[in-house]
């Protein structure tokens, strides 16, 4: 627990993250974008602290200190001084995870899409963070089945094709 002369600074925020990590994995099972809205203010309040205050320190804007290390310990049933050592490096290799729950790029595409995104947010945290969870919830929400419509007669009418082609089209949602 002995700090000496290194910078705790850097330690404690992956530290933090890593506890955000495990809370996420316990608190859903099969992430998807509704499921992950709000975590980051749930993980705020079991902690005891601000959701502002969890952004920055994600965004290392503000360090956890001492009596905050603690708290974050002590919520989280770590051992005093667990904030203050490393954790990144697992002392047992565990199994490689499926591709689809990868959560390191494997490639120099996926690298470039992550730091594209990470570019975005940290330049505009609120913004990306709502135009992102759009954009995913679009893209991971299940779709219904298509609708298998019946033949339409040749005498069909111009109100019931247009009718038909709007059949299964979602409108459009209001920004807000």
């Amino acid at each position: 627990m002995n700090s000496g002369a290194r910078d705790l600074g850097p330690i404690r925020r992956a530290n933090a993250l890593m506890l955000f990590d495990e809370f996420v994995h316990a608190t859903i099972k099969h992430p998807d974008a509704a499921a992950l809205r709000g975590l980051e203010g749930r993980f705020a309040e079991r902690l005891q602290i601000q959701p502002s205050y969890w952004s920055q320190i994600k965004g290392r804007s503000r360090q956890i200190g001492e009596r905050l290390a603690r708290q974050f310990e002590h919520l989280c049933h770590k051992p005093v001084g667990w904030m203050d050592e490393p954790h990144d490096v697992p002392t047992a290799a565990p199994p490689e995870p499926a591709d689809s729950t990868r959560t390191v790029p494997r490639d120099d595409d996926e690298r470039f899409i992550v730091g594209l995104v990470l570019t975005f947010y940290r330049r505009h945290p609120q913004r990306a963070r709502t135009r992102l969870l759009d954009l995913l919830g679009e893209v991971l929400e299940p779709t219904a089945a298509p609708v298998v419509r019946p033949a339409r007669p040749a005498e069909d009418d111009g109100a019931a094709l247009w009718s038909r082609s709007q059949a299964g089209i979602a409108p459009l949602k209001k920004r807000g």
